[in-house]
């Protein structure tokens, strides 16, 4: 009996020396699904905060970030494994990080202190109820506010402090728009007192609603097609401002001051297809630059270069290629050149840089397989969608040039969330998980 108490005594004990060597090194004992780890740096006067770094261009203008990784990866800051699934990346402000996830009713915005502890979560949208429902809205912060679409079209602002809802519209409803296969994947983009959003249908294809109360500001003529699944880029020129977004047939142009659309492009026609598919999946954000604008998309669809002129009130195309077919990881240019990964097929896709002045192919590479790309200080961030592989690419026209690389496990589900760089940390995001890496040299 006294030697069954003593080994009872010393199992305890080995426990407790166990746990606590957990405790002292800030992470969670297999298994276990609680935060884990130290603290990150918010800033709290974020003014603007959303989709794809700065610009919607995935370019980060973050400065004294690592060079190359640790050979066993970067070091893990926490981790939190215990939200809602879904495929958004994060955003900012208010010394809190917002992101999306949904259950089996409702899409939710969820805010994380800098612990990576859940803060607070509010529903407020109703999920896309088919394939794929996983929330998929990067949220748009500006100030207090917090903008969010749901997957079935609902939009909402939400009070960044409290959580409380401000207003919200069943915009898709109310202004008859349509669905592809996969609902609504929109960034919302707030310019000035006006928030844009991309309906489709026959009543209109997108409106510009007040963002101080949800109220209609104006509404374009209707294209006649349903929404794709990407969220539009807004280019400032000196006397206006152009709004530009893409559906399964066009891509267009607006002019924001009173929501007249400038120009159309039939993408299908470009591209020299002769069939045209109003569920052509589309989900790559326009690229801008130079007077350029790039576009993409998967399932050998191609890619169009884009020229404005006249301020950005005529367009005409430029060159197409049939390489860089993104499928729904995003696009960089860095140095003149363009970066992704193209779709051979929904497992699998290549990485390519392209010349953007020509189109021309510089090279193509297989890497695990296809993925989302973002840039910081001159070198390419991917991750690969399939496996979690993060990579760290020196960009060059010559080669694939790999430095560093590690991988992800925790979270279940494609790896579809893009990676995001804030103050000196990397977020990325698999499913239900969301970790925080210290990339700061």
């Amino acid at each position: 009996m006294k030697k069954t108490l003593v080994i009872s005594a010393l199992f305890i004990a080995v426990c407790a020396i166990i746990f606590a060597i957990f405790r002292l090194l800030g992470a969670a004992p297999s298994g276990s699904s609680d935060v884990s780890g130290g603290k990150v740096n918010i800033s709290p006067d974020v003014l603007i905060y959303g989709w794809r770094e700065e610009n919607r261009s995935g370019v980060s203008s973050e400065e004294g970030l690592l060079k190359e990784w640790p050979e066993q990866g970067l070091s893990m800051i926490w981790k939190n494994v215990e939200l809602l699934k879904g495929h958004s990346s994060v955003s900012f402000g208010n010394n809190t990080i917002y992101i999306t996830g949904c259950d089996d009713t409702n899409d939710f915005l969820f805010a994380l202190d800098e612990y990576g502890k859940i803060k607070w979560k509010t529903p407020y949208g109703r999920i896309w109820r088919d394939s794929y429902p996983e929330s998929r809205c990067t949220p748009t912060v500006e100030g207090e506010r917090v903008y969010v679409s749901s997957g079935y079209g609902d939009l909402a602002c939400i009070d960044g402090i409290s959580g409380e809802i401000i207003w919200s519209v069943k915009a898709s409803e109310i202004y008859k728009g349509t669905y592809g296969s996969w609902g609504i994947a929109e960034a919302l983009l707030i310019d000035g007192d006006k928030l844009y959003f991309t309906p489709g249908g026959h009543e209109t294809t997108t409106i510009a609603l007040n963002k101080h109360n949800g109220d209609l500001i104006w509404k374009t003529e209707s294209l006649g097609v349903p929404p794709s699944y990407i969220s539009p880029v807004l280019i400032n020129y000196n006397d206006y401002k152009l709004l530009v977004n893409v559906t399964p047939r066009y891509i267009f142009g607006v002019d924001v001051s009173h929501g007249k659309i400038l120009w159309t492009i039939n993408h299908h026609e470009a591209l020299g297809k002769k069939e045209e598919n109003d569920g052509q999946i589309l989900c790559v954000t326009p690229l801008f630059f130079n007077d350029k604008i790039f576009f993409t998309g998967g399932y050998d669809h191609g890619s169009i270069l884009i020229a404005l002129t006249e301020n950005g009130r005529k367009a005409s195309v430029e060159w197409t290629d049939t390489n860089l077919d993104v499928h729904h990881g995003g696009v960089v240019m860095v140095d003149g050149y363009l970066y992704g990964a193209n779709w051979l097929n929904n497992n699998n896709g290549n990485w390519c840089c392209l010349d953007a002045r020509t189109g021309e192919k510089m090279w193509e590479e297989k890497w695990h397989s296809k993925g989302s790309v973002i840039s910081a200080e001159g070198l390419l961030y991917i991750y690969d969608e399939r496996s979690g592989n993060v990579g760290l690419i020196r960009p060059s026209p010559e080669k694939f040039d790999l430095i560093s690389s590690f991988r992800i496990r925790a979270g279940s589900g494609p790896y579809w969330s893009h990676p995001v760089i804030h103050n000196g940390v990397l977020y990325l995001r698999h499913g239900e998980a969301l970790m925080a890496f210290n990339i700061q040299d």
